[in-house]
């Protein structure tokens, strides 16, 4: 990892998994799980420390990454939806996090590549917000420099992160990374197999 200071990312690894009947997290992924491979494709990156959000299935998700150079928190209103663990994230970093890497834990396809691409032009740019795009469709991850935190609590819940970059114009930019993986979630068993046929493919 990089030893330039401040920049982290937020694993969002607080869902239900409702449709998926159990922590989807800890399903088998590659040559581990979901969860940890994708903090092994971040620690691979120039990313400098990781914090991830813990809610549903704290217990068994905890486990998993106890052994992983990895903080973690407890976002208690994690029913409420996504911002919440964004918020929890946030508010858990220490006064020297310039930034925060937004990343869902259910995107295990998330390359080192994309991280460092979006840390580079975050340096490049001086721009606020970089956002990985592919083919012109906005997915994750998600940077975003510490000046917007307060703005990120104050957010509307029901919108979360889009309302933030709906109102931030010229501070967000861009970056197209030519991979699909980062607009694939695994929300349900289907997803989880097209992941899986996927990963093998690389």
């Amino acid at each position: 990892m990089s030893n330039k200071p401040g920049i982290w990312a937020v694993i969002l690894a607080a869902g239900e998994s409702k449709r998926m009947n159990g922590p989807k997290l800890i399903l088998p992924y590659g040559k581990s799980t979901i969860i940890a491979h994708l903090i092994e494709n971040i620690l691979e990156s120039e990313i400098d420390n990781i914090m991830v959000v813990l809610g549903g299935w704290r217990d068994e998700l905890g486990k998993a990454i106890k052994d992983l150079p990895v903080s973690s928190c407890y976002n208690g209103n994690y029913r409420s939806g996504m911002l919440s663990s964004v918020i929890c994230g946030i508010d858990s970093l220490p006064p020297d996090a310039g930034a925060a890497m937004i990343i869902p834990g259910d995107q295990p396809g998330i390359t080192p590549d994309v991280i460092n691409s979006l840390i580079r032009t975050l340096n490049e740019t001086g721009r606020g917000i970089i956002v990985a795009v592919h083919k012109g469709k906005r997915g994750h991850p998600v940077l975003i420099s510490r000046k917007f935190f307060d703005q990120i609590r104050d957010l509307d819940p029901d919108i979360g992160l889009r309302d933030l970059l709906s109102k931030s114009g010229n501070e967000v930019y861009e970056v197209e990374t030519g991979d699909n993986k980062i607009l694939m979630d695994i929300d349900t068993n289907k997803d989880y197999l097209e992941a899986i046929n996927k990963s093998k493919q690389r």
